[in-house]
């Protein structure tokens, strides 16, 4: 399956080399991989498999992935206490790797979201629960994303944003704006992959999967829904700090990462407080994603 986005650093078309392509389109197209699915994708073992990703072996892989995927390592700063030499001593250690410090500047505007995650995004105005993602047939259902009765209320047909993050990604996520924490959950749930073709072949990945939920109250845009989605062999949805009611961040610090494995972020916000950037409506309506860098303007106030 060929997948292609837009990609606002260029002004392209891209098209996106997909990492176990051949094991997704197996899983998700044959009978074989269909019967298996539900099993491969239970979490004791997705995790197993993530936690391979941190052997002493797994650091074999690395290089190979850098120059398959052609990942510019000069942005990137090694693990403490490894040399560029050898900057990384496992795969995950590479998997979550950071960005040096300003080669990805958060933009200062307060009428502009930053954008969360380095990704490929979908974008609505507006969106209830039979809203599809375009072309890929799978539902959003924002009530079901959220998962919690005390806040359905709060994000019912506002804006959503949908991060895609593939495996070749900075694999770390971020506060959109200024603000404070008010609630933060987990909901438990299954590691289907988020790749196109399995959000295509399997309609209601994206409300089955492990989720973490954090409800923020932000500066400018008001009270956002942050949502992190596990999926296949992502052995963890890691948070950096300890979200605590009441805590206060700061726009573009780091909120959390995950462990091995392609992964989605979906913000959900209150109705009319703010819309994704044209941009990315544009595309959005002719089912294709648009990648952004980290930090870049991904809203605005409504």
């Amino acid at each position: 399956m060929e997948i292609k986005f837009f990609n606002r650093i260029t002004n392209k078309i891209d098209h996106e080399l997909v990492y176990g392509d051949k094991f997704i389109e197996w899983l998700y197209q044959s009978e074989s991989g269909k019967g298996l699915s539900t099993l491969i994708c239970k979490a004791p073992l997705s995790k197993l498999y993530g936690a391979v990703q941190d052997t002493s072996f797994s650091q074999k892989k690395v290089a190979p992935f850098i120059k398959k995927f052609d990942i510019n390592m000069e942005d990137y700063i090694p693990e403490d206490g490894r040399t560029a030499a050898s900057p990384y001593s496992t795969f995950n250690q590479f998997f979550i790797r950071r960005f040096r410090p300003g080669k990805r500047p958060v933009v200062d505007n307060s009428n502009e979201m930053a954008a969360f995650s380095e990704a490929r995004y979908y974008g609505y105005e507006s969106v209830h629960d039979e809203e599809k993602v375009p072309v890929k047939g799978s539902y959003l259902k924002p009530k079901a994303l959220i998962a919690n009765e005390k806040w359905e209320k709060t994000f019912e047909d506002g804006p959503l944003l949908l991060a895609r993050l593939c495996p070749v990604d900075y694999h770390r996520y971020h506060f959109p704006d200024y603000g404070t924490i008010l609630d933060d959950y987990r909901v438990t749930g299954l590691y289907h992959s988020v790749n196109p073709l399995a959000l295509k072949s399997k309609e209601d990945i994206l409300i089955t999967n492990e989720r973490h939920v954090t409800i923020l109250e932000t500066k400018n845009f008001g009270k956002i829904a942050y949502i992190e989605v596990g999926a296949i062999c992502v052995g963890k949805i890691m948070q950096t700090k300890p979200l605590t009611k009441g805590r206060a961040f700061s726009k573009g610090e780091e909120k959390g990462y995950f462990l091995f494995g392609g992964s989605t972020v979906i913000v959900i916000g209150e109705k009319g407080k703010w819309k994704p950037s044209a941009d990315i409506l544009e595309h959005t309506k002719t089912g294709m994603e648009t990648y952004l860098h980290l930090g870049m303007t991904v809203a605005s106030k409504g």
